[in-house]
């Protein structure tokens, strides 16, 4: 952690002097266990470690379904129920697959709500904030091309929804939209180049994983007060911080072992609850699905992008001033991109002097309220594109776009935040230590 002074490693033995001059991996790891963390972090913070978890269990189990997968129009739909039925554990490899995917977007969800909350994204932390975006970017193109390669009819039809949107980008879009397809349809080449980019991502997302860590262990971690370690000297920050192992280490182990029993009932006795059964009906072009939906973990993003349609108000001007460059569906798509987009931008449009949210009284309420409208989105995405859920869809996602446009500036010039405590030592004190000196035995 880059200016808090701590223990470095030191090699004692002449073969871990020998390893040391030549590849500094052991010294590496011990500065990563080893290094000084805020001793008053909370509970929220154990979706880290589950992150990872995730992250190498996703790889693992996508390494031996593509084993026995086989990426062709003709033969992926059957490749995978030769994985259900004829593969020794088969089944649940797809399964615990599926579902830890779903596990991967619960975890990264939380963990962007609660930075969002206690103002992880603040400097210095702004490029370690915009690389996290970046990976959530990425995990969304990786789960979208996943969906596709069991060649189901959501599979198919999410496809050409989701690669039509591409389309409708001015001037370049039929070319990019082709580009992305293969072809003038989703077909076989589709399914090849989907196949080979949700196999290549999950890769550059766990270098990117390495990154972010790294960028954090620069500049340190957050903490639930907001208040930077003291980097005077060695004893103060030792006051501010514990050593990552085995403290954190284990608290974090135990989080993941309770949200593993819960994940392991879901795998067990509810492994397809948050699939979509047409998606166990095989592929066909001529025949289109009642509802089409994506994943449950698109579904705020995609009661957004439909959302904005012709009628709006918002959408006539564009268009008018555009000169119909931007019609309804662009729109649509640069709405849905924006309310990602926008998250990334949350460090400038923050103008708060204070960092965490547990100190700004108003700010709590504005973000409670954000939480709600993400999870009315979810649903609205879900819901058929017809009235009510049309105008609530419009509403929703208004004050998502609000909240970072308008609310959050404003805040941070009208809002008076509680006061502070001066170190994260008197914040620990305060929770976990001594209530007063009063309760000190005398000596």
């Amino acid at each position: 952690m880059s200016g808090i002074p701590h223990d470095h490693y030191e090699p004692k033995t002449g073969a871990e002097k020998w390893l040391h001059s030549r590849l500094p991996i052991v010294g590496l790891v011990y500065d990563t266990i080893m290094i000084p963390t805020p001793k008053n972090l909370n509970w929220w913070w154990i979706w880290g470690i589950v992150l990872a978890f995730c992250l190498v269990l996703q790889i693992v189990t996508g390494i031996v379904l593509v084993m026995h997968y086989t990426p062709h129009v003709d033969l992926a739909f059957s490749s995978v129920e030769h994985i259900m039925r004829d593969v020794n554990g088969g089944y649940m490899l797809r399964y615990i697959h599926a579902n830890g995917a779903s596990l991967f977007f619960v975890a990264v969800y939380i963990h962007i709500f609660r930075g969002l909350f206690y103002g992880s994204y603040k400097a210095p932390r702004e490029v370690t904030w915009i690389i996290g975006m970046i990976i959530y970017l990425l995990m969304m193109a990786t789960g979208f091309m996943g969906y596709v390669l069991p060649w189901g009819q959501m599979s198919f039809w999410g496809a050409t929804v989701i690669t039509g949107l591409f389309g409708a980008i001015p001037f370049v879009g039929e070319a990019l939209q082709t580009f992305l397809l293969g072809g003038p349809a989703v077909d076989n080449a589709t399914l090849n180049r989907f196949f080979s980019l949700h196999y290549l991502l999950p890769f550059v997302i766990a270098a990117l994983v390495v990154v972010h860590i790294w960028a954090f262990h620069t500049t340190g971690n957050n903490n639930p007060t907001g208040v930077d370690v003291r980097k005077g000297s060695k004893e103060e920050a030792e006051k501010d911080t514990l050593p990552f192992w085995p403290y954190f280490v284990i608290k974090d182990f135990l989080g993941l072992a309770v949200v593993l029993v819960i994940f392991w009932a879901i795998v067990g006795f509810m492994p397809n609850y948050l699939g979509h059964p047409d998606n166990y009906i095989e592929a066909n072009p001529l025949v289109t699905p009642a509802h089409i939906v994506p994943e449950w973990y698109f579904l705020p993003f995609y009661a957004i992008l439909r959302a904005f349609t012709s009628e709006v108000w918002v959408v006539q001007i564009a268009s008018f001033v555009t000169g119909g460059i931007i019609d309804a569906k662009f729109f649509g798509v640069l709405a849905m991109f924006g309310a990602i987009a926008i998250m990334a931008l949350v460090p400038w449009l923050d103008t708060s002097r204070v960092r965490s949210g547990r100190y700004r009284p108003m700010f709590k309420w504005w973000f409670y309220l954000l939480v709600f409208d993400f999870f009315a989105l979810m649903w609205l995405g879900a819901m058929p594109a017809e009235e009510p859920y049309a105008s609530f869809s419009l509403i929703a996602s208004a004050y998502w776009f609000g909240y970072f446009l308008v609310i959050l500036p404003i805040l941070g010039v009208i809002e008076k935040p509680l006061a502070e405590p001066a170190t994260i030592e008197e914040d620990f004190d305060a929770h976990y230590g001594e209530k007063s000196d009063a309760a000190t035995p005398a000596e």
